[in-house]
């Protein structure tokens, strides 16, 4: 906890920690995709991150300590050094960390020139200097919260502490969680055009976030395998082709609640289609549908995937494709039908916008966008089903005191 602007009960920086790590894990997943086509990574298994072979086999741990800037510096009595020296020391004295593994502590704190951490780290390495310090500090050290982790190093003999520490690098003054921002974009800079790197980065971490949850709630033997994230590298990547658009994942497994249902019962397009007598459920598909076009639209328009002008041309093709639909069934039904006939027409124009796919680009193929744009269109009132639909809603808003 922290004793910030937030209170002593903040947990910002414990949170912030947290999300350091998963941030990490897949930008170090990302670097190795380019080298090693087949790995498994997971989050809080033998260390903060872990890497495998997809046998099993653990190559590659990270130890992840997060702090804002200018809070932390990598003394040879640092608890963050010795906290994570303690975790590998451990690991190896139980036979859970393999004597093969590399050990990295990835930090934001910044080593200081001569130390140990400074001694460990990949461009300055001198692996029995950075013992000599540490072999001093644990045995002279008073700092009573590292007395445990200096324990464990000591158990260790001379010789095993010299085979520890030469599978560990320190890689200090790393970014911050939101420094990694730049980093991850780096990783994806090929996979979208640089304008979408965002938008492209925003969902393949929803994607992660979501993994990494299934990871650790759903089974402590899952792992995230290479092959997932590349395949939702190129998930992604089609989605965000000239022809395409990214369709969101929750939007395509939102399920419609009291609360969405509640908020659309007043609105035109549900009126509409009181006027023709739709079902329950119906109705009920065309509010989820509205809600998720709606939604999805706004994601891409704040993204800057399409523009106001795009929206528009699709909107012009829904309505002109509607009109030549709707003029059919008036013909049909003719000028003196009963209500109840006219109703039935009207279904049949629905039942077409329910079935009949127009997409805004080629490659968008998902029904819901074109259903729920054409209620959207629906709820203006610039098109409708009931042959006289704007009179009714004239007078049946009038009725209710609202206007049209």
């Amino acid at each position: 906890m922290t004793t910030g602007s937030r209170g002593v009960f903040s947990a910002v920086d414990a949170t912030l920690g947290y999300l350091y790590q998963v941030r990490s894990a897949l930008l170090w997943a990302l670097r190795r995709q380019k080298n090693e086509p087949d790995f498994l990574v997971s989050i809080e298994t033998l260390d903060d991150v872990t890497f495998e072979t997809t046998g099993g086999n653990p190559t590659d741990l990270l130890q992840t300590k997060h702090h804002r800037k200018g809070s932390a510096s990598l003394t040879d009595a640092s608890p963050d050094l010795w906290k994570t020296l303690r975790v590998w020391f451990e690991g190896h004295a139980s036979g859970q960390i393999p004597p093969t593994a590399n050990l990295y502590l990835v930090t934001t704190s910044s080593a200081p020139d001569g130390s140990a951490a400074y001694r460990l780290r990949a461009n300055s390495r001198d692996a029995s200097a950075a013992q000599h310090a540490l072999d001093a500090t644990a045995a002279t050290s008073t700092n009573l919260g590292n007395k445990v982790a200096y324990a464990a190093y000591l158990e260790a003999s001379p010789t095993e502490r010299t085979a520890i520490l030469a599978k560990v690098c320190i890689i200090d003054a790393a970014p911050t969680v939101v420094d990694l921002d730049k980093e991850l974009r780096d990783e994806v800079f090929w996979a979208a055009g640089r304008e979408h790197h965002a938008a492209f980065l925003d969902r393949l971490e929803g994607w992660w976030l979501r993994r990494v949850l299934r990871q650790l709630v759903e089974a402590t033997h899952d792992r995230v395998g290479s092959v997932e994230i590349e395949a939702q590298m190129a998930d992604l990547r089609e989605q965000f082709k000239h022809d395409a658009l990214p369709i969101d994942e929750d939007l395509l497994g939102f399920t419609l609640d009291d609360a969405t249902t509640a908020a659309h019962e007043d609105a035109t397009f549900v009126r509409q289609l009181g006027l023709i007598k739709a079902g329950k459920r119906r109705i009920a598909a065309a509010v989820r549908d509205y809600y998720r076009a709606f939604e999805q639209r706004s994601r891409w328009l704040r993204d800057d995937l399409v523009v106001g002008l795009d929206l528009h041309k699709y909107e012009q093709r829904l309505y002109q494709e509607w009109e030549l639909v709707f003029e059919a069934m008036r013909d049909d039904v003719g000028d003196d039908a009963t209500d109840e006939a006219q109703e039935q027409a009207a279904r049949s124009v629905l039942a077409w916008a329910e079935r009949t796919p127009i997409p805004i680009r080629p490659s968008v193929t998902e029904p819901f966008v074109t259903r729920g744009s054409l209620h959207m269109l629906a709820d203006e009132a610039r098109i409708g089903w009931h042959p006289e639909f704007r009179a009714r809603l004239e007078a049946l808003l009038r009725t209710t005191g609202r206007t049209s």
